[in-house]
């Protein structure tokens, strides 16, 4: 089983400011994460234009996708990508990547499979991936941030320079700042007031939250306890695991051309497994963030769950051999300690529901 702890969070020298208020949370320069938000809007820096980041990570989502897709098309018509656009707000805070040994898990890291390492090299990748805003390269980038309105501001921010990558780097870095702002991780869910004193759960929901960190083990991953440096409960402990996921046959990326997806139907999603190239860990994905868990709809690396409910009753019934639910993606490395045979009733996954719907931000006081 693995153990639950706490880590000191590193975000290549970010920093935060905490302060008093109900957002607790601001930039250190809040001019820096409103140009970052320019960007992170614009549709200009796509090849062909017509994508930003907001494309596939929506506010009202809580920074998911806009359409609830399995997976999101990128700047090129009909093209997709293999994963689900995951929430940003809260996995930003995930530490730089490194391995524990203590546990055996690699934690932190950017993306789903861990492949960037930090915050600000996450940034980049999007903007040069062809199956999302689909440039060819960081000078091409650059060429068409040099026309946007903003890039006078950016120089006044960051200085001159005439290098692309030095300018790329300015952008990654208003990227971070808006993206680690207090308007992309608000902490207004009902679940934040409730710590304060100031609103009230419901009986299933309370219900719920004593299942959530006990009966059904969602706590040993998705951790309760204030994060060390956030001082907030971020819901997960940024490891890997492999959950037993199913394939989503659904996923329009198994019909992509050859020159997309070369294994076509065979394609199996190895996650963390093939970033480091250990068998070990294969079929790992890491362990995301549950706040805006009800709004960031479908589940699972490859958006193969629907619902919310269906999500509860995977972890409960998964292996009950009930033809609920296709077999795993990838066999090998399955979590069968914390999932997958919990004993809860049907009340009690409606329980467990009702609580995680407490972690929606912009909840409204009565």
């Amino acid at each position: 089983m693995k153990r639950k702890y706490l880590f000191i969070l590193t975000l290549s020298g970010l920093s935060f400011t905490s302060c008093s208020d109900e957002t607790e949370y601001n930039p250190i320069s809040d001019d820096k994460a409103t140009l970052g938000k320019e960007i992170f809007f614009d549709t200009t820096l796509s090849d062909p234009i017509g994508q930003a980041c907001a494309s596939c990570h929506a506010p009202e989502n809580g920074f998911s996708d806009p359409l609830h897709r399995s997976v999101s098309q990128g700047a090129i018509a009909n093209i997709f990508g293999n994963r689900n656009s995951p929430s940003l707000s809260y996995n930003v805070f995930a530490p730089n990547r490194y391995y524990n040994t203590e546990d055996e898990t690699f934690v932190g890291g950017l993306f789903l499979d861990g492949r960037s390492p930090d915050l600000k090299d996450q940034a980049v990748h999007p903007m040069l991936n062809p199956l999302e805003m689909n440039n060819a390269s960081i000078h091409e980038v650059i060429v068409k941030i040099k026309q946007a309105p903003y890039y006078t501001k950016l120089l006044n921010l960051y200085g001159e320079s005439d290098s692309d990558t030095e300018l790329m780097g300015f952008v990654a870095d208003a990227l971070v700042k808006f993206e680690t702002s207090n308007e992309v991780n608000s902490f207004t869910s009902k679940y934040d007031y409730y710590l304060k004193g100031r609103a009230t759960l419901t009986l299933e929901e309370k219900k719920g939250l004593v299942l959530f960190e006990g009966k059904a083990k969602c706590a040993q991953c998705h951790v309760t306890e204030p994060d060390p440096i956030q001082k907030k409960v971020l819901f997960t402990d940024f490891t890997y695991d492999n959950i037993g996921a199913p394939k989503n046959m659904n996923n329009p990326f198994y019909s992509q051309s050859l020159t997309v997806n070369p294994a076509g139907t065979n394609f199996i999603d190895m996650g963390i497994g093939a970033v480091v190239s250990q068998n070990v860990h294969n079929g790992k994905f890491k362990v995301p963030t549950l706040r805006n868990i009800a709004v960031s709809a479908p589940y699972f690396h490859n958006g193969s769950l629907l619902t919310l409910q269906q999500v509860v009753r995977f972890y409960n019934r998964r292996d009950l051999n009930t033809g609920e639910f296709a077999p795993a993606e990838v066999s090998q490395n399955v979590n069968t300690d914390e999932l997958g045979n919990l004993n809860m009733s049907e009340e009690e996954e409606q329980n467990l529901v009702a609580f995680l719907k407490t972690l929606t931000d912009g909840y409204h006081r009565p």
